[in-house]
């Protein structure tokens, strides 16, 4: 195995010299689809069940017929001028880690996941809160990761409690930016009022956002009272909000990839309405989980070709309509952190970066989203690693080309010890840290390790030698305090 060595430090924003135009749709696709959910929301409707949501709607020119809900594409397209097209967010210590939209890439963990797979004996089990509070400690470690969410459900935990138990977990062990899953508004709240001690104020934290929800409809059309609950908080408050519903092809979607990623647009674009209705300019990110039902199997895939089709299709709309977008990486479908798992999950990483999706979830996700891999978060963190070197770009002038340095060298027969070889030797290699680069007699002597060996002893080490920034000792009391009266409530 490679000597250990710690991951550098989160950069403010990837480097992007390098970008590659993966499309799926031509130029006339995209006006097109977006029509097609404007007539879809104009003329068949969604079904809106907040009495707030209704209310707004109809004060801004909609209709109700029948318990629908029209929306004309006036609203839509005002809503869309009005919400930003990039997102500051910052971190745990008020520093900007990440500026979400344009063609920028972000990548972190997912959530709620039933069960952690263990490397070594490759068994599954229920997750639980120390399962939340390692995965915390590690992405802390990996500096490719962005930023968290709570990988695991703590079964130990109660369900009224769960997700405020998860963030304060995640607050604790890491600074990164957190992505948030709340069961109500009062969950959320509480988050909220966290986030505001953690940042000093409310002022301060509108300023610098720390965390970001998620929530979303019902597939097909139906946006419950839940959902819009939180989505009108976030508006209220200005906190982040991600609103992306996950209709299923063959399913409660259309089983063809344009009738997929309209009705997904559609029911984006409705959360999109409501919530600039309720705060004009609030922060707002589109998105789509394009899941596909197999028709052999009843089970819903990640990894699908057409699942990463509709997937892509949707990346794509959202940069024509100027919006940040929620995205997806490193899943797979495989049970086990195996060589299906990496090629999945790489291709599904890769992509996104490719496309310029901007914060994409889902990090060690196997078995369609039922088991965690922390293993598999570690070797991401290099995939991605290689991805934003390729990114980087190739430099070109004069000193890149180096004709001088040619004509100089033509006569040795190499360029081995010229100064210009040593000058770009670091800036222009990149080295793996887990990834398998020496020959047989090497590898054998060194063990003769899997990548899944190498990355579990990384994972070990990582948690054995990294400290988080901890909490100041009357921020951490005042965090316990809310917690603790939510959790005797």
């Amino acid at each position: 195995m490679h000597e250990l060595e710690k991951d550098p430090p989160v950069t403010e924003s990837p480097s992007i010299a390098f970008s590659p135009r993966l499309t799926f749709l031509s130029d006339s696709d995209k006006p097109e689809l977006y029509q097609a959910a404007l007539t879809l929301l104009d003329e068949v409707g969604m079904k809106i069940q907040h009495p707030e949501a209704i209310s707004l709607l109809e004060a801004a020119g909609c209709r109700t017929v029948d318990g629908w809900v029209k929306i004309p594409s006036h609203p839509v397209e005002q809503a869309i001028r009005s919400a930003p097209s990039n997102i500051p967010i910052f971190n745990r210590e008020g520093e900007q880690v990440m500026d979400v939209g344009g063609r920028r890439s972000y990548f972190g963990t997912g959530s709620d996941l039933e069960n952690m797979v263990d490397g070594e004996t490759l068994e599954r089990r229920s997750s639980t809160l120390a399962d939340i509070e390692t995965a915390a400690r590690l992405c802390d470690a990996l500096g490719n990761v962005d930023f968290i969410m709570s990988c695991g459900y703590p079964h130990d935990v109660h369900p009224d409690r769960a997700n405020l138990e998860s963030f304060s977990a995640m607050v604790k062990n890491s600074v990164k930016p957190i992505v948030t899953i709340a069961v109500d508004r009062a969950d959320l709240s509480e988050m909220w009022e966290i986030s505001k001690t953690l940042r000093g104020g409310e002022k301060e934290l509108r300023a610098k956002p720390y965390s970001i929800h998620y929530t979303e409809p019902i597939s097909p059309l139906k946006h419950p009272h839940s959902s819009l609950n939180k989505l009108l908080f976030c508006a209220e408050t200005g906190m982040p909000v991600i609103y992306s519903p996950a209709p299923i092809a063959g399913s409660t979607a259309p089983m063809t990839i344009a009738g997929h990623v309209v009705q997904g647009l559609a029911e984006s674009l409705c959360g999109l309405v409501i919530h600039q209705l309720k705060a004009e300019g609030a922060p707002f990110l589109m998105g789509m989980g394009p899941a596909v039902l197999d028709m052999a199997t009843t089970q819903c895939t990640y990894n699908a070709p057409e699942y990463l089709m509709a997937y892509m299709a949707a990346v794509e709309m959202s940069r024509y309509l100027d919006l940040p977008n929620w995205g997806y990486a490193g899943t797979s479908d495989a049970q086990i952190p195996d060589g299906q798992a990496t090629f999945e999950a790489g291709l599904l990483t890769f992509m996104s970066a490719a496309a310029g999706s901007n914060l994409n979830h889902d990090l060690g996700y196997l078995d369609f989203g039922l088991t965690g891999s922390l293993e598999m978060i570690v070797i991401l963190n290099e995939i991605i690693d290689q991805i934003r070197r390729i990114q980087r770009g190739i430099p070109v002038d004069d000193d890149q080309i180096g004709l001088s340095v040619i004509a100089e060298t033509v006569q040795k027969g190499h360029f081995l010890t010229h100064p210009h070889t040593l000058k770009h030797l670091r800036s222009t290699q990149w080295r793996p840290l887990l990834m398998n680069r020496h020959g047989y007699s090497r590898w054998n002597s060194m063990g003769r390790t899997s990548l899944l060996e190498r990355a579990r002893a990384r994972m070990k080490w990582l948690l054995e030698t990294h400290t988080p920034i901890p909490l100041a000792p009357e921020i951490l009391t005042a965090v316990e305090a809310r917690v603790s009266y939510y959790r005797a409530a």
